[in-house]
């Protein structure tokens, strides 16, 4: 009698668990399923137990209550796995409301993607958590069997009842946890694997490119390192029709330009209030025009000084607003520069995005960046544009001023990009800055001083350089992160790699406002909740090198800044022996 009734009993444990993997994935009715198999489990163990049973019986029922255990530690873990997916849903629900409030910036594959995006990784975390009950569930009944197991080995030991009871639980136990497998690899099966996710998360390419202008010069870069025996070996990295330059990888080797085409149109900027600048520029226009038979662009207030000179310069072209002047990387192939740093400065600052290579000549006062001299021009320029040059690609720095007021991240003020440094300071004002710092979303420190320096390598030799900060290469990719006179004795500059974003924010507790200034203008004010995002630009400078950057780089620290100058020791005087 006994027999019969303890199969039964186990045939209905096991269907009970079989329904319960077999309901719908409503929470409510799981819910219920499982109440009503421990409600079974607890009338089946107040039954009186029928005559003559034996300690297998008893055994039975110890193993019923460990089921009715681990069912409702089942049920109260899906109530907290379902609460945690609602969670989870309505914070996706608030992210897919806030991607909709800028649907009008994109086009309509970004916002197929994002939602494909967002309703992939809820079906994800939905599966997942579907998976891990099952595991759950077979984790609580194998601790509680093995706690019992090693309860009863200390107790049967001196009946001689261990061998039997271990003999029967080792047959019971694992169907458990085969029955769990199978439903993870089942589970497996239906949902989305993770290769599925990534293939949907490809990035949206940009569908507002330009049209192809066929008059612009083409052009490739490569590597160029000297091997054992000084022959130069080149590896092609970039390569654009349009002659625009996007960094694509990045490396302190030699870089090479070389035409694919011929150059047609030059950009002459020159360096304002001077007239030995306005004699060379008027020389090399003409010559460019009669030798080179280039097309040449200047600014607005050259062409006027020119037209001033004679008419013969009628040839020269311009643009009449900024968004002309935006225009310009489309149609210009070569810009020359006829000044100082600042010249290299403002000529970068005219394009917004992709910059034109920039042959600058040495008219000004230290010249970190104007490797080139102005007596030399015609065989300077003639080497250029028949090429191949080496060049420095100068990394820039792409600031964004985030307001108080604005409601989210993408409410900012109009990007400026900059290529020496960006720096926050005191302004007129008396009190100490405090500035948090965040890298990454990281905090940092908070800067308690005059400002704060962050600075492209390119930039290492300026105001970043007179404030303790490193001289840097400017082919080595890097942010530098440069204290303007800290309240602090320990507080020593920083190099942040390119792929950071740094986020500066004037605390609500500050006592006065903070002020930026981008290469030494365009100031804007700071109010305490403002922050100041910098990350890396993509579009580099390119500036032609006289011999390769690194042999520029020695050569304008020593001839600027007379870089560790001193006499030689005298030979005659005290030796080792």
């Amino acid at each position: 009698m006994a027999p019969c009734k303890l199969n039964s009993t186990v045939s209905f444990g096991h269907g009970d668990a079989s329904v319960s993997r077999s309901e719908p994935e409503n929470g409510f009715s799981d819910s219920l399923s499982l109440f009503h198999s421990e409600k079974a489990v607890q009338e089946l163990l107040q039954q009186t137990p029928v005559q003559g049973s034996d300690d297998h019986l008893i055994e039975f029922s110890e193993a019923l209550r460990t089921v009715a255990k681990a069912l409702r530690r089942a049920a109260e873990g899906k109530a907290a796995a379902q609460a945690e997916a609602a969670e989870w849903k309505r914070r996706f629900e608030l992210e897919r409301t806030r991607n909709l409030q800028l649907e009008h910036k994109g086009n309509d594959k970004c916002e197929m993607n994002q939602s494909r995006w967002t309703q992939t990784t809820l079906d994800n975390v939905m599966g997942l958590i579907r998976l891990m009950l099952p595991c759950l569930v077979c984790g609580e009944v194998w601790k509680e069997k093995d706690r019992q197991v090693s309860e009863e080995r200390s107790l049967r030991e001196n009946n001689g009842d261990f061998e039997g009871g271990r003999l029967e639980k080792s047959t019971n136990g694992p169907v458990l946890c085969s029955q769990a497998n199978q439903h993870f690899e089942e589970g497996c099966l239906e949902r989305i694997c993770s290769h599925e996710v990534l293939r949907d998360a490809q990035p949206v390419l940009d569908c507002n490119m330009p049209n192809r202008i066929m008059r612009k010069a083409s052009f490739k870069l490569s590597w160029r390192c000297k091997g054992e025996n000084s022959d130069q070996h080149k590896h092609d990295i970039v390569y654009f029709e349009r002659g625009n330059i996007t960094t694509a990888e990045r490396s302190s080797k030699q870089i090479s330009l070389k035409w694919e085409s011929n150059p047609q149109t030059v950009l002459i900027l020159t360096k304002p209030n001077s007239t030995s600048v306005q004699i060379l520029c008027a020389e090399m226009v003409r010559w460019l025009r009669e030798q080179r038979k280039l097309n040449i662009y200047v600014e607005p207030r050259v062409k006027v000084e020119l037209l001033t000179e004679s008419s013969y310069f009628n040839f020269v072209q311009t643009w009449k607003d900024d968004k002309e002047m935006l225009l310009l990387h489309t149609k210009v192939d070569l810009v020359v520069t006829l000044g100082g740093d600042g010249t290299v400065l403002w000529s970068a600052s005219m394009f917004k995005g992709p910059v034109p290579p920039i042959v600058p000549f040495s008219l000004g006062s230290l010249g970190f960046m104007t490797p080139f001299h102005s007596e030399h021009y015609r065989d300077c320029l003639d080497s250029v544009l028949r090429g191949p040059i080496s060049i420095t690609l100068r990394n820039r720095l792409q600031c964004n001023v985030i307001r108080d007021a604005a409601k989210n991240e993408y409410e900012t003020d109009e990007p400026i990009l900059v290529l020496n440094e960006v720096t926050i300071d005191r302004g007129i004002s008396s009190y100490l800055t405090n500035l948090e710092c965040y890298c990454d979303d990281a905090f940092v420190t908070c800067v308690q001083g005059d400002g704060l320096i962050l600075s492209t390598t390119s930039g290492s030799t300026a105001y970043s350089l007179a404030a303790g900060g490193s001289m840097v290469h400017p082919q080595v990719p890097g942010i530098l992160f440069t204290p303007i006179c800290p309240h602090s004795l320990s507080f020593r500059p920083l190099i942040l790699p390119e792929h950071v974003t740094v986020r500066v924010q004037v605390p609500f507790n500050s006592r006065s406002p903070a002020w930026a200034s981008f290469d030494g203008k365009d100031r804007k004010q700071l109010a305490p909740g403002d922050a100041l995002v910098c990350s890396m630009a993509p579009w580099p400078v390119p500036t032609a090198c006289s011999v390769d950057s690194t042999d520029d780089f020695f050569r304008s620290i020593h001839d600027g800044l007379h870089w560790n100058l001193r006499k030689t020791q005298s030979f005659d005087g005290p030796r080792d022996l």
